[in-house]
């Protein structure tokens, strides 16, 4: 029965290549390129991020002024936040008006940080908290505006 294995010609059935069956195609230092109607034929790969003619050669999913910076958002947007944190409504004392003035008590004894328990922590924390929403609230309305989303 091991000689009729051995003397059989060839496997069919892995494409166009035929592989034959004989002890000395283990032994052998010799690679065998073995192609399948699976596999897809042997090009070489390329990157598809590399696509001529999109940014100068590179592909890129968005593009490359994303942030599409205005100074007229910069500038109604802090004037926008100025203008209600100046107003005098804690205690009879505006909201810029308590950071800047917790701003110069900690500049007091300037070597030494504000303790965690200052009340500067809360005034930075909420007078930046209302400008980079209204920086970034302003940006959405006013570019949304000019490219007509809405």
């Amino acid at each position: 029965m091991a000689a009729g294995i051995a003397t059989t010609p060839a496997i069919v059935g892995l494409g166009s290549t035929s592989l034959p069956l004989s002890p000395s195609l283990f032994s052998s230092s010799k690679s065998t390129n073995l192609a399948s109607g699976f596999l897809k034929s042997q090009v070489k790969a390329r990157n598809p991020l590399r696509q001529a003619g999109a940014s100068g050669g590179k592909f890129t999913s968005f593009e490359r002024d994303w942030l599409r910076t205005d100074f007229n958002v910069i500038g109604f947007g802090l004037i926008g936040w100025l203008a209600p944190s100046s107003i005098p409504a804690i205690n009879g004392n505006s909201l810029t008006g308590l950071f800047f003035q917790s701003i110069g008590q900690e500049l007091s004894h300037f070597p030494t940080g504000p303790p965690l328990t200052s009340q500067f922590w809360l005034w930075l924390v909420t007078w930046h908290l209302g400008l980079f929403l209204c920086l970034t609230f302003g940006q959405i309305g006013f570019k949304g505006r000019t490219e007509d989303y809405f």
